[in-house]
């Protein structure tokens, strides 16, 4: 009789606490990367999913979702999933600080939060060696007789807002500028450019017939460490193009923790960082409390080089 009422009231037990949950993860989980593969936080991003999967045995893929209306619709679509940790953002610097004013549904307000920022893109200012200047200040002091042509990826990426803002800031005029595909040794040899925003990838084949201007880093690029920062020029243009992980603002405590405690793992391994030394990126963990003030951070300096260039 005794054993039968301890049955019965296991059996009460267990219907009021309800079925039991699956520990986090228990199926795929997708890494979303708005953009085409084959850039830099493309391959960081499959290495932090092979990473977990191998960690927790369960499939994690990247899934690309290129677009032409930018990383936007891509970031809408993570916004959209369940906040569960099955569907990560891997995002650049634009989700969060230009995305609640895109007028995208969905990203406004900002409904991430960070995980953590892990790649800075090597972006720099770059010229010929055989220019009659090789600093920011020697660039703008000779602008004013003779204005130099800027070459950049596009007038919307903050590396080029920031390259415009800095003329404003050392009071130079650009003598045009242009966007283009590539920005390379080649830009510069043949004249097309006298200056060009670009990633030191693109000219580490001439890196003895350049000069780095500035780099446009949050820190020193590993292949040129004695090149400035631009905001170590300007420093009010403390701003660069980086990458991290996000997920929406529900997302529970102990789902991020584990999904932190990969990225952190792979991107302090040795295939991480012999890619930052081939590229010149910059790779590392930033945790969730430091992104969030690079972010604040970010949403300044990004709303004050608006202002100068409305000016």
């Amino acid at each position: 009789m005794l054993k039968s009422k301890f049955a019965l009231l296991a059996v009460a037990a267990a219907c009021v606490a309800g079925p039991a949950v699956a520990e986090y993860p228990d199926r795929p989980v997708s890494f979303v990367v708005p953009f085409p593969p084959g850039d830099l936080e493309d391959v960081l991003t499959r290495m932090i999913a092979e990473d977990f999967e191998a960690k927790y045995g369960v499939a994690a893929a990247v899934v690309n979702k290129p677009s032409e209306g930018g990383p936007f619709p891509g970031a809408a679509e993570v916004a959209a999933a369940a906040p569960d940790g099955y569907t990560i953002g891997s995002f650049v610097v634009d989700v969060p600080v230009v995305g609640p004013d895109v007028g995208v549904p969905g990203l406004n307000p900002n409904p991430f939060e960070p995980l953590g920022i892990f790649l800075t893109y090597p972006f720099v200012i770059a010229t010929s060696a055989d220019k009659p200047y090789a600093t920011m200040a020697e660039l703008a002091e000779h602008s004013k007789t003779e204005p130099q042509l800027l070459g950049h990826f596009g007038a919307f990426l903050l590396p080029t807002q920031a390259t415009f803002a800095a003329a404003k800031e050392l009071g130079f005029e650009w003598g045009g500028e242009a966007s283009a595909a590539a920005l390379d040794c080649n830009s510069l040899a043949s004249g097309d450019f006298d200056v060009i925003n670009t990633t030191i990838q693109q000219v580490m084949p001439c890196l003895d017939s350049v000069k780095i201007l500035a780099t446009v880093t949050d820190g020193p690029i590993s292949v040129v460490p004695d090149a400035p920062t631009l905001a170590s020029v300007t420093p009010d243009l403390n701003i660069s193009l980086w990458n991290g992980l996000f997920v929406h603002k529900d997302t529970p405590a102990d789902i991020r923790e584990k999904i932190i405690a990969t990225a952190q793992e792979t991107m302090a391994s040795p295939r991480a960082q012999e890619l930052a030394a081939q590229t010149g990126a910059l790779v590392y963990w930033m945790d969730a409390k430091a992104s969030a003030a690079r972010i604040a951070s970010d949403l300044e300096v990004s709303a004050r080089i608006t202002t100068m260039l409305a000016q």
